[in-house]
């Protein structure tokens, strides 16, 4: 009887194909407004997981000045020196320590030029950066101390100065200073806020000050945290050590900021959760419409088959039965328009995430959702016509014009 149902549901879909492709439209695009959405949402969390754990693991950055500042305040906090960094290096909780100063400078070989950001630190920084080094190598502790003239490059510089080819060995020119290429770093993609991590040069910290920047300052220092401590232990050493060495008295304010890159990695999801969370939302009320929708094409439905429906009564379908043909009909309608909606919302996530370039990572249970609230639609609108069908008066219906 079921079967037999659906059989006469889908003959009067396939019967006005195109009132009833109307008719799910709306249900079709809620299903893969929701589908698409959730699936962008959920591919930009795991690619900001994903960048923040390529900053390196277990990573805190030291910088001057309040973590929060008001308007129309000024930081008046006192830059780090190359002696604070050496003062971390001996606390027990930090496997690892490298002090960073940042700028920008144009690279040139030959006829061959980029403008890119310059940083000079230790060689520390790519354990604690998780960087790799694809040709050449790293600085050593000897060319650290004395501030030699050598660089180590990104992947993106690399390919703009010098192609495919190795140019370790090769030197290039920054600013006043001629610096000798010795490692290439393997290439990291765009960050978290879409940045290109691989478009930069590395230098050593002493090079940068002197040549560059013409100060002993230090911006900031990136830390590891050791593998025998927690990032709250590290943090509380790193906030009592940096307290004696600024002289901060008991109970003023810290002129410092300490910073957990999981923190960061955190803030960005529940943000990104917010606002995929209302895209969606915005996106469900599309199914509402489609529900309304059905209702009342299925009204109209009603309306034109009122002498069908009434040869059913008086042959002696009961009411219950007619009120399931068309209950049927309005599920089938919207089921299918769940289907559509479904493969048309993973079509355009996957499109976006390759334009975004994200992961693509749709949600079984997303899509399990999706598909039980078409039905739940189409059973909710679908009601009220088919119970307006299944009280037809057969008399009635017989001689309606």
């Amino acid at each position: 009887m079921l079967w037999e149902t659906i059989r006469l549901a889908l003959t009067a879909i396939i019967r006005n194909a195109l009132r009833s492709f109307l008719t799910v439209l709306g249900v079709v695009i809620g299903v893969a407004a929701v589908i698409a959405m959730v699936t962008v949402g959920q591919g930009s969390s795991e690619q900001v997981s994903a960048n923040v754990e390529s900053l390196g693991t277990n990573v805190l950055v030291v910088r001057s000045g309040a973590r929060m500042m008001g308007p129309g305040s000024r930081d008046t906090a006192p830059p780090f020196k190359l002696s604070d960094a050496d003062a971390l290096e001996d606390l027990s909780s930090l496997s690892a320590v490298a002090p960073v100063v940042s700028t920008a400078a144009t690279a040139v070989f030959g006829n061959n030029n980029r403008t890119t950001s310059i940083t000079g630190t230790t060689s520390p920084y790519l354990e604690i950066g998780g960087w790799t080094i694809a040709l050449g190598r790293s600085f050593t502790p000897a060319e650290d101390r004395s501030g030699a003239n050598l660089c180590i490059i990104g992947e993106t510089v690399r390919t703009t100065l010098f192609g495919a080819t190795d140019p370790t060995g090769e030197k290039i020119r920054i600013k006043s200073i001629s610096c000798e290429v010795i490692g290439v770093l393997k290439s990291k993609g765009a960050g978290s806020f879409g940045q290109d991590q691989d478009d930069l040069v590395l230098m050593p910290v002493r090079t940068v000050q002197r040549r560059l920047m013409g100060s002993q300052d230090v911006s900031s220092i990136s830390l590891q945290v050791a593998r025998t401590a927690s990032v709250e232990r590290a943090t509380s050493d790193i906030e009592a050590l940096m307290r004696e060495r600024r002289r901060i008295a008991i109970g003023e304010d810290d002129d410092f900021s300490v910073f957990d890159m999981a923190e960061l990695s955190s803030m960005l999801n529940s943000v990104n959760s917010v606002l995929t969370g209302l895209l969606s939302s915005v996106a469900a009320v599309s199914l509402l419409v489609g529900g309304i929708g059905i209702m009342n094409i299925m009204l109209v439905s009603v309306t034109e088959r009122t002498r069908e429906i009434g040869i059913r009564l008086s042959v002696g379908a009961q009411a219950h039965q007619v009120l399931m043909q068309f209950l049927v009909e309005a599920v089938v309608l919207s089921v299918l328009g769940g289907i559509i909606g479904i493969l048309f919302g993973l079509g355009l996530a996957y499109v976006a995430a390759q334009i975004m370039v994200i992961p693509f990572s749709p949600s079984l249970n997303v899509i399990a959702l999706a598909f039980g609230f078409s039905a739940v639609v189409g059973m909710v609108f679908g009601y009220f016509p088919a119970r307006r069908a299944a009280r037809l008066d057969p008399i009635d219906a017989l001689h309606y014009q």
